[in-house]
């Protein structure tokens, strides 16, 4: 009993000294906290909220990207604040963003040196305590303490597991070690004590280069960004392994051996009632990347559908068939404001490097793509290969990437196409 209780007071005494901890470093870097507002020009009411924080004496503040979209790509119809610990608010500049890794730069006016956030030389280590700051749900600024978990696995883009509440409005703030230096910024939650922060590194490099040579124009900076991110990508994809899988015992489907690419499968083998067998293996990127509400970018999806019939006529089949067809779409988000209509090529065709033919598949294919229309030479590619030369069995491969270019679009299909085959 007696060990029992010097166990409680242990903790309790631990849970006192990093509360009184969180304390001292909210009141110390408060007067360096905003509360950013993105304010619809037309009704005068705010759009959005997040938070920001000081990084350095002339004024340059940072957030997330996703806190200020709106205002990136409607300049016009939108205005930025701020609204200080004191209550002062006016309005910013936006002056540089990271759309890959959700960081942007916006500028206040100021009258001479202002206090400001150090960003950190060194990663926190694992087990170590930060806090996280911000603004949530427009109720004032808090602090939130919590543990540096590494680096979130299976993920393209670095992202940090924080264990600790990053509450909405907490997006953009800042997330500090003991010493009072930035290691990190807020970006999104997963519930349960999960949350995701921006390492600290990206927003230095966002800054530096803001230091060496401001962008001209945010559109064309985040056009560029774009266009890099999804080569890296594609890159990583098309020069890694793609390891060859049985579906079904019938076909073979193509799992590229990356991290960042999760697969699934599922089946209907338990449903003794069903008119045909199915078998399904679906692999994707489990990240996205941030345009606006209604704009999602830099995502990869494939699907591959294995079906047998049962007991049915060969037009029976072919009917069902044609509506799981049908079921292809899109794999993102976009608006007719972002994107063009599909333009879609359909043929007959049989992979050629196939060395066994009788292992050869003949699809009808389609392929589809849509370009953007604020971010020239990046477009959607959807493809949809449906096999044609069994009656009764039948195989659907499906992918679609967003925001690639045409170059790599085209060679991620010649290869899927030829990666696909009949046992």
């Amino acid at each position: 009993m007696k060990a029992f209780f010097t166990l409680v007071f242990i903790l309790l005494s631990h849970t006192t000294f990093a509360s009184e901890q969180a304390e001292e470093i909210f009141a110390q870097l408060t007067p360096s906290l905003y509360q950013i507002k993105l304010i619809d020009k037309a009704s005068g009411e705010k759009s959005s909220i997040g938070s920001g924080f000081q990084i350095s004496k002339d004024g340059i503040i940072a957030t997330n990207y996703h806190v200020i979209s709106s205002y990136a790509r409607h300049p016009e119809k939108y205005r930025i604040e701020y609204l200080d610990h004191q209550g002062n608010t006016a309005e910013m500049d936006l002056v540089s963003v990271d759309v890959i890794n959700d960081l942007a730069l916006v500028k206040r006016q100021v009258d001479g040196d202002m206090p400001y956030f150090r960003l950190s030389d060194t990663k926190p280590i694992k087990g170590e305590k930060l806090f996280a700051l911000g603004n949530p749900h427009d109720l004032g600024m808090i602090v939130v303490p919590g543990t540096y978990n590494g680096l979130k696995k299976e993920s393209f883009n670095e992202r940090i597991h924080f264990t600790g509440s990053i509450n909405s409005g907490m997006s953009g703030g800042p997330v500090v070690n003991k010493s009072e230096q930035v290691v990190g910024i807020n970006v999104a939650t997963s519930g349960n004590q999960i949350g995701f922060l921006v390492p600290h590194e990206k927003l230095v490099k966002l800054f530096h280069d803001y230091n060496k040579e401001a962008p001209e124009d945010i559109k064309q900076q985040m056009a560029a960004q774009l266009f890099s991110n999804q080569n890296k990508l594609m890159k990583a994809l098309l020069n890694n392994t793609w390891q060859s899988k049985e579906l079904a015992g019938k076909a073979m489907f193509p799992v590229i051996e990356v991290p960042f690419i999760r697969c699934w499968g599922d089946s209907n083998a338990d449903k003794k009632d069903a008119l045909i067998l199915a078998a399904i293996a679906n692999c994707s990127l489990d990240e996205n990347t941030y345009i606006s509400s209604h704009f999602f970018t830099g995502s990869v999806e494939i699907e591959f559908r294995y079906m047998q019939a049962k007991n049915l006529s060969d037009n029976k089949f072919y009917h069902l068939y044609q509506k799981q067809i049908a079921r292809a779409g899109s794999g993102n988000r976009a608006s007719k404001n972002d994107v063009s209509e599909y333009q879609c090529n359909n043929d007959l065709i049989t992979p050629s490097s196939t060395a066994n033919t009788s292992k050869s598949i003949t699809n009808k294919s389609v392929f589809c793509t849509r370009a953007y229309k604020d971010f020239p030479g990046l477009f959607d590619v959807l493809y949809l290969g449906a096999s044609v030369d069994k009656n009764q069995q039948a195989l659907v491969s499906h992918f679609t990437l967003a925001g690639v270019s045409q170059e790599n679009a085209m060679e991620f299909t010649g290869k899927f196409m030829e990666a696909v085959s009949w046992k």
